[in-house]
């Protein structure tokens, strides 16, 4: 007899909300690949995992894998057959790009006082990795079969994947850090500002999920009155942006980080010791391809070098940055590591993903974000987890499905340092939130919650690691 024990759900490649011109080919889109995933759900799946044992996680995550690849292979193929039959350009319309720099070398640069030198050729964008048709079955499947065992053995999900990943149930658990987004001023807010994509606090180590969730909402609260009094700010509106943080409209980048430092001032909360900052760049939704440069704000461009100068001169100016995501294209190597050498020491560089890319990071890159989307398994991030620890933070999309928590007990169970879950508005965040402070009341009750006292790697790296009993601590400052 069939019994249904759970489901779950894991984001797509798409996000909430398409406002390209082809927007309907991209809902067609979404609509084929979902239905392609209901399709392998009720056709191979059901039957190639009928008998299979729900608590055998490798087993079942490694026929899935075998059938993703068997799919991959074959659409691989046509896609190579279709690139052979279209035709290679002629000589003629080869456009040779070496008499480029020698036409543009003696021009003046449209920036006044600016030094300006033949530019080094911009490198094209790489091709994306294709996404499979219906690739998001693998891995929701992949967690629900996580949630069956779990429920059949009696135990939270989160146990159930540190028993997976240390083949025995851990002795301590610890919460990773919530990094929690105050501000969006990307592309998508209102205003010319569009290089900061998010604005994310960095909580003091040792903090409560609970009182990281009250201080966020007194800062953006204290942030939203310096901005309704205050012509200081240059604020024209605020909207709420996809990723749960209020969208506000800025025409520079200084300008939300001195929001925040004035809002941090008149609460008493000090910047740089108590809270600290990472910004999300997002520099690939960012680039004008026609010009080789990146749009930072509305007519302002800059090539990959000056946006060294620019992320140079923020770490200067804000030393309570203390981490940069996607701050380039990942074709961008050379600036990578050039902005690694000049901020390196007191900066960490993240590169967000959406899963384990098989090409190797820019040089420089400190750490990486990981995000449960498509094939990826539960396997597949216990392996990166494993592999990478001290190097991976977990991080949501944009769609996130809002009813599932799981999130926060995959990012527990992998024993991660930190995950990234977004602002505070939304269900499909606050569900995450609201698990995570579920998990730690309930270590906290067993007497087998730990905290971390300083900021482990990749952010603050070269910081040692010291943990404490949270019970024991809670003990005494009751007494």
């Amino acid at each position: 007899m069939e019994k249904s024990m759970c489901s779950a759900a894991v984001s797509s490649h798409f996000g909430p909300e398409e406002t390209s011109e082809d927007w309907k080919a991209k809902c067609q889109e979404r609509a084929d690949h979902v239905m392609t995933a209901v399709q392998w759900v009720n056709e191979p799946f059901n039957n190639m995992l009928q008998g299979q044992n729900p608590c055998d996680q490798s087993e079942v995550d490694q026929a899935l894998s075998n059938f993703f690849m068997a799919r991959y292979l074959e659409e691989k193929e046509i896609r190579d057959r279709e690139k052979e039959m279209i035709p290679s350009p002629s000589e003629s319309e080869v456009v040779l790009p070496s008499e480029t720099p020698s036409k543009t070398k003696d021009k003046k640069s449209p920036d006044k006082g600016k030094k300006n030198s033949a530019e080094k050729p911009f490198p094209p964008a790489e091709p994306p990795e294709p996404v499979l048709p219906g690739s998001m079955a693998i891995g929701s499947v992949s967690l629900a079969v996580a949630r069956t065992g779990a429920q059949l053995q009696g135990i939270p999900l989160y146990k159930y994947i540190a028993a997976l990943k240390a083949r025995e149930t851990p002795a301590q658990f610890h919460i990773p850090i919530a990094l929690v987004t105050l501000l969006s001023c990307g592309k998508a807010s209102p205003g010319k500002l569009s290089l900061l994509e998010e604005v994310i606090l960095i909580p003091k180590a040792g903090q409560r999920v609970k009182q990281i969730i009250t201080m966020t909402l007194e800062l953006q609260k204290e942030m939203m009155r310096i901005m309704n009094t205050s012509a200081k700010a240059g604020v024209v509106q605020s909207i709420l942006h996809d990723s749960g943080a209020p969208g506000v409209s800025f025409e520079r980048p200084e300008q939300p980080l001195d929001l925040i430092t004035e809002a941090c001032a008149s609460l008493g909360l000090k910047l740089g010791t108590e809270i600290h900052l990472a910004v999300n760049c997002a520099a690939r939704e960012l680039i004008d391809y026609s010009k080789g440069r990146y749009e930072i704000s509305t007519g302002v461009l800059k090539s990959p070098d000056e946006l060294v100068d620019v992320y140079q001169s923020l770490n200067k100016k804000y030393p309570a940055v203390v981490a940069f995501i996607n701050p380039f294209r990942t074709e961008d190597k050379e600036q990578w590591e050039k902005l690694n050498n000049l901020i390196g020491d007191t900066c960490a560089l993240l590169l967000d993903i959406s899963n384990e890319s098989k090409a190797p990071p820019p040089p420089g890159v400190s750490g990486r974000i990981l995000k449960h989307v498509h094939e990826t398994t539960v396997s597949d991030l216990i392996c990166i987890a494993s592999e990478r620890q001290g190097s991976v933070l977990m991080g949501t999309t944009c769609n996130e499905p809002c009813t599932y928590d799981s999130l926060s007990d995959i990012a527990v169970g992998l024993g991660l340092d930190y995950v990234k879950l977004g602002g505070l508005s939304g269900a499909e965040r606050m569900t995450k939130y609201n698990r995570l402070v579920c998990i730690e009341e309930e270590l906290d009750q067993q007497g087998i919650l730990v905290s971390k006292e300083k900021h482990p790697p990749p952010l603050f790296a070269g910081k040692p690691q010291k943990e404490s009993t949270a019970a024991g601590r809670a003990l005494s400052e009751e007494a």
